[in-house]
């Protein structure tokens, strides 16, 4: 179980104090990666343009090019957070997160098969799609580990339920990976953000996310207390009044639908979701109207960094977002995975 009280050093002032630094450093963030790529823009140019100056060409470079991939760089950061601290929560288990239990390959291997399927059709059902995928991966991994162990889904053990899922997340990997071997010239450029990248995300990308974002990533917050009485524990959640199959299956369906829509807009970005909501507890402690908020910033600033190191390292050469999320995520999975044991 994952204790809901903070101890007394963790207070509202102090999280509030910590989610303006994290706020601030996003934005600094994102106003230094405008101008960092395959042709770097100095910065007084691009305060020029955020400001409406500044020629076109740096305009569109700016603005068309650079800043719809940091806003979906920021939303899939938040929204991978979120949702990894929601599961964290409803399954009172630390090792829960949308790319460790098979909600991110279900969500990629479900869009992928989407945009095969109907490779003309509106961009706008593809999170629908994804969030279909989600579901059935993070229910696959739910009944093989009960099955195995004979227990209760809240009462799984955490590392039961993280090598399951590790297997299921592979296994519908690899039949992703299998179905972009065969799929027509040009589509598998075209899939690319699946691998983990915000690779190529423009305008389109950016207004399809950021409405699932807007009402998902309220919602969650919304659910905070629910999630603190739900880490009580069943008898005692229920002893205070709690409908709790129906909080369970309501928190579960907003996290859920976070991971998948955010997999639509960023990939599957390992260990976000995992990494994000631990630093998060150490910080501001376990109760998830402090959690949830500095989760969303902390996910956020880790994708967009990481995307941002991702353009700069080696350019015009660019390595994946997902390959540094995973590069700091692993070890700490694993040192968490051993103390669980």
């Amino acid at each position: 179980m994952i204790p809901p009280g903070p101890p007394p050093r963790f207070t509202t002032a102090r999280a509030v104090t910590l989610g303006g630094v994290l706020a601030a450093a996003t934005l600094a963030l994102a106003v230094l990666a405008l101008g960092l790529g395959a042709v770097k823009t100095p910065a007084g140019e691009v305060v020029q343009v955020i400001l409406g100056h500044g020629d076109a060409l740096t305009r569109q470079l700016v603005l068309d090019l650079r800043a719809p991939r940091i806003v979906v760089a920021v939303l899939a950061g938040a929204m991978f957070a979120a949702s990894g601290a929601m599961m964290q929560g409803v399954i009172r288990n630390p090792l829960a997160s949308p790319d460790l239990i098979g909600v991110g390959a279900g969500a990629g291997l479900a869009a992928t098969l989407y945009l095969l399927a109907w490779p003309g059709s509106p961009p706008g059902g593809l999170p629908w799609a994804a969030l279909v995928g989600a579901w059935a991966g993070f229910g696959l991994v739910l009944v093989l580990a009960r099955e195995w162990s004979g227990q209760r889904v809240n009462t799984l053990h955490p590392v039961r339920l993280a090598l399951v899922g590790v297997a299921v997340a592979a296994a519908l990997g690899a039949v992703q990976q299998l179905v972009l071997v065969r799929a027509p010239d040009g589509l598998g450029a075209a899939l690319t953000f699946l691998a983990g990248s915000v690779y190529g995300a423009d305008a389109a990308r950016a207004a399809r996310l950021l409405p699932w974002a807007l009402v998902l990533l309220p919602a969650a917050l919304l659910l905070a207390r629910t999630l603190d009485v739900l880490n009580l524990g069943e008898d005692l959640a229920t002893s205070l009044g709690t409908r709790v199959n129906a909080a369970r299956l309501l928190s579960l369906t907003v996290a859920v639908a976070l991971a998948g829509a955010a997999v639509t807009g960023a990939g599957i970005l390992g260990f976000v979701g995992l990494l994000a909501p631990h630093v998060a507890r150490l910080l501001v402690g376990g109760r998830h109207a402090r959690l949830l908020p500095v989760s969303m910033l902390l996910g956020a600033l880790l994708v967009l960094a990481a995307d941002t190191l991702g353009r700069a390292l080696l350019p015009p050469l660019e390595v994946p977002a997902g390959l540094f999320t995973t590069l700091v995520g692993a070890p700490y999975f694993l040192s968490l995975l051993r103390r669980s044991a």
